[in-house]
């Protein structure tokens, strides 16, 4: 539609939003993972990260972890001795503050997130030893994997709105 402004038609186009999710078309999708020795006591170990570009925002959807023990054994969720966090901007983010078990096991079907990601946010997941009584130390290997999508944020601009 044009619209007269001292006599310069002006294009209002609409932010293009996918009508089936509402995602705009312009996101991108990141997936990031690892697997690395099981973290010892005191140890922090980084399994997964992606940091926003600035102007961007985003959207975490899925996260999923994997225990070399949970592999062998689908009973063996807990991980004593070893706590999960996912960081956003190096603060727990709600409401995964911390995990003392395998709540998205990697391979199967995890269950969908949908965690809103602010502008330049630096998103990770890691996995931290601690002194546990029941600490296995038959767990050798952790892993995790970050999913989600990310887009530029238009409240910095929209070349495509005004165009003469």
């Amino acid at each position: 539609m044009f619209a007269p402004v001292r006599n310069n038609p002006i294009i209002e186009a609409r932010t293009a939003l996918c009508t089936s999710c509402g995602a705009p078309f312009d996101s991108q999708y990141f997936d990031d993972s690892s697997v690395v020795d099981a973290p010892g006591v005191g140890e922090t170990v980084t399994l997964a990260k992606f940091e926003l570009p600035p102007q961007y925002c985003g959207v975490l959807e899925y996260f999923s972890q994997f225990t070399d023990q949970y592999a062998g054994d689908r009973s063996k969720i807990q991980t004593f001795g070893i706590e999960w966090l996912i960081l956003a901007d190096g603060s727990p983010l709600f409401p995964y503050l911390s995990l003392d078990r395998i709540v998205n096991p990697w391979g199967e079907g995890v269950f969908p997130v949908a965690i809103r990601l602010q502008e330049n946010t630096t998103l990770k997941f890691v996995a931290r030893g601690f002194s546990s009584s029941d600490r296995s130390d038959k767990l050798k290997k952790v892993g995790g994997r970050l999913m989600g999508r990310f887009w530029y944020n238009t409240s910095y601009g929209d070349a495509t709105r005004q165009r003469y």
